[in-house]
């Protein structure tokens, strides 16, 4: 049976529609880095995104293809995923979808070295005749965070990390981004296919113990 993210690492993948503190473990990504609202048609994200698939989709088949990675098992492509910022804003401003700097990421398996990942790279771009040269071996360590599972439109997100906000506030945390650690989704729905009212996403902010005290 092949190896699903999701079903394995359930803590990460399928949280509660509640906020919970979590300790995220080093992982590593395909990603792409770009620029700007990422619901432009044809736009940098949804090119991102092709190419994020297209690599993933590789190296997943490379089992019936001449090229062999040590240590290969079978698995479930996982969602996608976006780690997201702007500048001289903690968080997100959903107002400004203009202003977003972005990371579209799909997670890789652990066999997946560097050199793998260059393969997989080069294959991709020959075979489906597409530009994959900004495609990158990404490894975040996110550590102590805060998560929820949002349900609705991303536009109703700030609800959601309203609740994150109180949450970690009453625990004795406060949030921690910067520059290495930022504001990450997960999308468990095909946006494409689901209503905006059951999209369903993964929320997480990275956290601190907080130096202040409260009431």
């Amino acid at each position: 049976m092949a190896f699903d993210f999701k079903k394995e690492y359930k803590e990460f993948y399928l949280p509660k529609e509640r906020p919970e503190i979590v300790t995220v473990p080093r992982a590593n990504y395909a990603a792409v880095r770009g620029q700007g609202d990422p619901n432009a048609p044809d736009g940098a994200y949804q090119r991102a995104i092709a190419v994020l698939y297209a690599v993933a989709y590789t190296i997943k088949m490379s089992k019936k293809g001449d090229h062999r990675i040590d240590g290969y098992y079978d698995f479930v492509v996982p969602p996608l995923e976006g780690f997201w910022w702007q500048e001289g804003v903690d968080g997100v401003d959903y107002g400004n979808k203009a202003g977003f700097q972005w990371y579209a990421v799909i997670r890789l398996p652990d066999f997946v070295t560097g050199a793998d990942f260059a393969w997989a790279v080069a294959e991709a771009g020959r075979k489906k005749r597409l530009d994959c040269s900004g495609a990158a071996f990404l490894t975040v360590d996110e550590g102590l965070c805060v998560q929820i599972l949002h349900v609705g439109p991303f536009d109703d997100e700030p609800r959601s990390v309203a609740l994150m906000d109180e949450h970690i506030r009453q625990q004795g945390y406060e949030n921690d981004f910067s520059a290495t650690r930022l504001h990450h989704e997960i999308y468990l729905s095909d946006a494409r296919k689901a209503a905006p009212e059951k999209w369903r996403t993964v929320i997480r902010h990275p956290i601190r113990k907080s130096e202040r005290r409260h009431p």
